[in-house]
């Protein structure tokens, strides 16, 4: 029996299954959490913490039509002037809750663009954002940037802000892929970026490359990595590109019929994968790659590598608020999330509220799955005398709950002594065989193809 027989077998190419960014996932989030939930979880935070921030900046000048991101699209400078102060005033609120002498471990500006802001906004955001929570010593300041959406100046003011690591979105380097995908971006363009932002003293870069996009072939993809490689990104992460046009609309631009097949998805990672390896990256996880100096590989040789809302990160800290429409934050207590739309964000704040719509208190259940769902998506083995260590749990319960889950995929994971393991050839499962430590129903979620 071949390796893709197998799969095929175990429903790697038929199934939809979460991302696992989080624990419940996004769309178990309910209205029972509020802005109450938000100030008492701040309010919370012990004092001389590290925490994260995250700030959203929604507008795009152009609607990529592959994106399922929350945005919206301006042609002018006003609506994003207008955003920035409703986005100081919500920092404002923010300030009056906070306990002593945070620092932040990490600040991750994300959209939409950042980069649609100008100098002088970007300038004034990041300097209302620190004076209010400072950077931690090693700290770090990311933000994604728009090839097309940058300059000398802004590149020159987000380095004056401290930014340290840049965010930028490849997608494909091919001119047919782009076309039919909304998202125009040659090479050139893209290392003329690169190149600008590294002559700011900014090292550390990271790329994001799709796989499973219209038209594409072993090819066309072994192009666009071997040229994204001559960037010299720190690190990649090789998404799946996600088809779900009934939650994004703006994707029922994307012609079906020429996407490829799910076995054809795995080949394109198949491709990519080798690729990136043969250059040097170390495999981190199920979809990223990393330099073997930065921080993502060497969270992953310690074994202290996480999973959030971005991907995989080397991000200790147990707080992440998120600023802005849409953007969530992730407490101790639970997960909280703001109103989608602008307006009703905008709102909220007009009215010194934060604009929490809804989100999920933890239960003791839920911190137990999240963590061997983590452990599975991060370093695909459960640690069995960790879990029992943390966790009310006895071994006879916890190796019940793993015989489930090998059970589900005829015994290829391994349960041992020690713990819960997936050999490589289980990998491509790996979103799987964690849906088995999932307790919430999904039939109704819309989840993306598990490869």
């Amino acid at each position: 029996m071949t390796a893709q027989s197998q799969l095929a077998r175990l429903g790697l190419f038929d199934a939809r299954v979460p991302r696992y960014t989080s624990y419940p996932t996004a769309p178990q989030f309910a209205g029972g959490v509020d802005e109450s939930h938000f100030t008492k979880w701040i309010s919370e935070i012990p004092a001389g913490s590290e925490i994260s921030l995250y700030l959203h900046i929604p507008f795009c000048r152009h609607l990529c039509w592959f994106c399922a991101c929350r945005t919206q699209g301006t042609q002018s400078e006003e609506p994003v002037r207008v955003y920035l102060e409703t986005l100081k005033a919500e920092i404002a609120q923010l300030k009056e809750i906070l306990p002593d002498d945070l620092r932040l471990s990490r600040l991750h500006w994300g959209g939409g663009t950042p980069t649609l802001m100008s100098a002088d906004m970007i300038t004034d955001l990041a300097g209302t954002v620190l004076d209010v929570i400072p950077m931690a010593k090693g700290g770090e300041f990311s933000v994604e940037i728009d090839p097309n959406e940058i300059d000398e100046s802004r590149i020159k003011a987000l380095a004056d802000a401290g930014m340290n690591r840049a965010s930028i979105g490849v997608q494909d380097f091919d001119d047919e892929i782009q076309k039919v995908i909304g998202r125009i971006q040659s090479y050139e363009l893209t290392r003329d970026a690169a190149e600008m932002i590294r002559a700011h003293g900014i090292d550390s870069l990271n790329a994001d490359i799709l796989y499973g996009l219209p038209h594409q072939t072993d090819e066309r993809i072994a192009e666009s990595v071997l040229k994204l490689l001559t960037l010299n990104p720190s690190r990649v992460a090789l998404y799946g590109y996600a088809h779900v046009p009934w939650m994004a609309k703006r994707q029922q631009l994307i012609p079906t019929d020429a996407l490829p097949a799910p076995q054809e998805r795995l080949g394109l990672y198949e491709v990519a994968r080798i690729l990136f390896l043969a250059d040097g990256y170390d495999e981190i996880g199920i979809d990223h790659f990393a330099l073997p100096d930065d921080g993502l590989a060497v969270a992953q040789r310690d074994g202290v590598l996480r999973r959030n809302f971005q991907g995989y990160t080397d991000d200790k800290s147990e707080v992440l608020i998120g600023l802005g429409a849409s953007s969530i934050s992730k407490f101790p207590q639970g997960f909280a999330q703001h109103a989608p739309g602008t307006s009703q964000y905008t709102t909220a704040v007009r009215d010194d509220k934060f604009a929490t719509v809804r989100g999920h208190v933890f239960t003791d259940d839920d911190r137990l799955r999240a963590r061997l769902i983590e452990s599975i998506m991060c370093n695909f083995h459960i640690d069995t005398a960790e879990i029992l260590r943390d966790f009310d749990i006895t071994r006879l319960q916890l190796e019940a709950m793993y015989k489930v889950a090998a059970d589900a995929f005829e015994g290829l994971p391994k349960i041992t002594a020690d713990g819960f393991t997936l050999p490589k050839e289980a990998y491509p499962l790996t979103r799987m065989i964690a849906r088995s430590f999932d307790a919430y129903d999904l039939s109704k979620a819309g989840h993306s193809s598990a490869v």
